[in-house]
């Protein structure tokens, strides 16, 4: 029997299983959004613990030190968690610009005088 070069699916071969991606387009609005959704909420997920936690070391150690540093650590999260959630994904390299901070080429402008007819 010839052996062909060409692996079909069926051949059991791991890239084969696995999908080509043959576009560059981007994620979708409600993809982006999902994964902001799902970040925001474990991020504030992790404030109730972090209280139950600065409890249950409150009266474990009797130590007033201890609760308020995992309090203190917990008091950020909403801030950072919104900061996260609002992020959008990093700009590429094809999107355009909105400001060119590159300054224009000496030859755009031009220095010398013109003579102007005032009429």
């Amino acid at each position: 029997m010839a052996s062909s070069s060409h692996n079909s699916p069926r051949d059991g071969d791991e890239d084969s299983r696995n999908p080509v991606l043959i576009t560059d387009a981007a994620q979708s609005f409600d993809e982006q959004h999902r994964a902001r959704v799902r970040k925001y909420t474990i991020m504030m997920g992790i404030r109730i613990p972090a209280l139950v936690l600065a409890a249950i070391a409150y009266s474990a150690w009797g130590n007033g030190l201890i609760s308020l540093l995992i309090i203190g650590a917990s008091i950020p999260l909403p801030w950072i968690a919104v900061l996260v959630a609002n992020d959008r994904p990093p700009r590429r390299e094809d999107e355009p610009r909105r400001f060119d901070h590159r300054s224009a080429p000496a030859s755009a402008i031009e220095s010398a005088n013109h003579r102007t007819i005032d009429g």
